[in-house]
């Protein structure tokens, strides 16, 4: 821990309430009454350089925000927009979405970027396939380059809910320059865009059921939910289910 060799040997395992208190910067009588659960209210950087002394992990340090009544800051990793966490599980949530099939599925990053696509939703909503990968994102899709999509009758709602989605995101990442940079792009590209987002509609769920009128498969009524995977706060898992029993027949054929 960095600290001085106290020379005894120490009864029990741990640290002592004067050696956590210097590891965090805190006074000894003021982490005492914390213990004691005295009526103190330690702001989130006291709170930050507790759950550092005591190598917190990240749902332990949620965990001791939630009890403090604290809003929980957001994790360094995200202040740069990306959320490139090696512990995020993209690799074991891409999979899953490849076993998904037939059932429509799809996986996304900030900013809405395509992670992962399975076969069954590109056959309902276009396939990404054409973007490169710095376009690769569901907002680039819907608004400005659909590809094989162009024709979807349901695409404009769509991108519009997805808009309204997209900005309880931004809320979390206003003035960082990669999000500043992509909605400027965005409004210069697509009048929808530009109009929307000056509307300031605001929606942080997806869930329902869509019906698709589509040319090979017919009618398709899918029950739909968008989920944030435990750990991963950045990535966003959106699954697809037959609301009947017409559309489970329809998308059997995709796995044929």
């Amino acid at each position: 821990m960095g600290l001085p060799d106290g020379g005894a040997r120490r009864r029990t395992p741990g640290l002592r309430r004067e050696e956590l208190a210097a590891l965090a910067g805190v006074g000894v009588s003021w982490y005492t009454w914390l213990e004691q659960g005295r009526d103190i209210h330690p702001s989130p950087e006291v709170l930050d350089a507790l759950a550092r002394a005591l190598r917190l992990d990240a749902a332990e340090r949620a965990t001791l925000f939630a009890l403090a009544r604290t809003e929980l800051p957001l994790p360094e990793s995200s202040a740069a927009g990306t959320g490139d966490d090696p512990d995020d599980g993209r690799p074991l949530l891409a999979s899953l979405v490849q076993a998904l099939h037939p059932m429509p599925a799809y996986l996304l990053g900030p900013m809405t970027q395509i992670l992962a696509w399975n076969p069954a939703a590109s056959a309902l909503f276009g396939s990404p396939g054409h973007l490169s990968s710095e376009r690769r994102s569901l907002l680039w899709m819907l608004l400005i380059d659909p590809g094989d999509a162009r024709d979807n009758p349901g695409r404009e709602g769509t991108a519009r809910n997805m808009v309204a989605r997209f900005r309880s995101e931004y809320a979390q990442h206003a003035g960082e320059p990669a999000y500043e940079q992509f909605i400027a792009e965005l409004g210069r590209r697509s009048p929808w865009f530009a109009e929307w987002w000056g509307e300031h509609e605001v929606n942080d769920t997806q869930r329902g059921t869509k019906t698709i009128e589509h040319p090979t498969l017919g009618t398709l009524r899918l029950h739909h939910a968008q989920t944030v995977p435990t750990g991963a706060p950045e990535l966003r898992l959106t699954i697809y289910a037959p609301a009947d029993a017409a559309t489970r027949v329809a998308l059997a054929k995709l796995g044929l």
